[in-house]
């Protein structure tokens, strides 16, 4: 007979509802649960190397998780693991694929046929490149401009389509046929991260920053997977990850002079950093200066070099 206490399995009643359900993503794409390990509980056992239940007040447990998000304690969010099956076109799944920090089996299309369904894009949603940032998009285009953009991509992506269908049936080995696809042809994956590499990937990937197709996906990760699977952790990371401004040596130095109502130093302190170099009347692309006037924006604070 031995004297090690049974532990029960932690069960989520408000994930295990979604357990398995598709949650749409884009026209044809989806993301769902199909299993985890672990809950909020598992992170405060983890925290207090502990395997007790009801030791502490759930106040307590609430108090602990935000300390650990707060000063960046990552080891017990690393004991919840989550498997997701998802459905993602092919070039949004080249930036996914990035995050190394995860176990990932993808469908093949060396073995199958590859999936009968692409990415489509709204006459409204197709984006202008923006001037200032050569990986982001700014505004879009006139309806009238966009309706022949999603006339083309539809003319595009059938025509290849027949093309690979063409090949197949004439006996084309499928990792040849399938070369000339298009990047918006959907793809399917098993994708098992823990919590804390989980987080970090929504943390890069919902910013405002990231891209619509992405985003579209960690949106629904995070506010209907994650926000329903460990609650005080969700709640935690958006008041102190996501909605949270940090700042630099550099911002401190300047925030303290407008506080101080010294404008003019804050000024001089921001063209000591090269912020505020001047050609043809306006100032040069500075990142930092940029990124920095953003979070003035975010907190209400008129840019004293204005």
């Amino acid at each position: 007979m031995n004297n090690f206490e049974k532990l029960d399995r932690i069960f989520v009643p408000q994930l295990d509802e979604i357990l398995g359900v598709k949650l749409p993503v884009l026209n044809d794409g989806f993301i769902r649960v199909v299993d985890y390990m672990g809950s909020d509980e598992s992170i405060v056992q983890a925290a207090r190397v502990s395997y007790g239940k009801g030791t502490k007040k759930m106040s307590e447990d609430r108090g602990l998780i935000r300390y650990l998000i707060r000063h960046q304690h990552t080891t017990p969010f690393e004991m919840c693991e989550i498997k997701l099956h998802l459905r993602v076109p092919m070039d949004t799944w080249r930036q996914w694929i990035r995050h190394r920090t995860a176990n990932v089996n993808e469908y093949s299309t060396r073995y199958s046929i590859a999936i009968d369904a692409s990415q489509k894009t709204k006459s409204n949603e197709w984006r202008i490149q923006a001037k200032d940032n050569k990986q982001g998009s700014e505004g879009f285009f006139p309806i009238e401009i966009g309706d022949k953009l999603t006339d083309r991509e539809s003319d595009l992506q059938n025509f290849a389509r027949e093309i690979y269908q063409e090949r197949l049936s004439l006996g084309v080995a499928r990792e040849q046929a399938r070369k000339d696809l298009p990047l918006s042809t959907y793809t399917e994956a098993y994708w098992k991260v823990d919590l804390h590499n989980l987080l970090h990937f929504l943390k890069l990937r919902m910013e405002n920053h990231a891209q619509f197709e992405i985003r579209s996906y960690a949106n629904v990760i995070g506010n209907e997977i994650v926000k329903k699977w460990c609650p005080i952790t969700w709640e935690a990371f958006n008041d102190y990850v996501l909605n949270s401004l940090t700042f630099s040596y550099q911002e401190n130095e300047i925030l303290k002079k407008i506080y101080s109502g010294k404008k003019q130093e804050a000024i001089d302190i921001a063209d000591s950093f090269g912020w505020l170099k001047i050609v043809d009347t306006r100032f040069t692309k500075n990142i930092e200066r940029m990124e920095f006037e953003e979070k003035l924006d975010k907190l209400g604070i008129d840019k004293p070099w204005e």
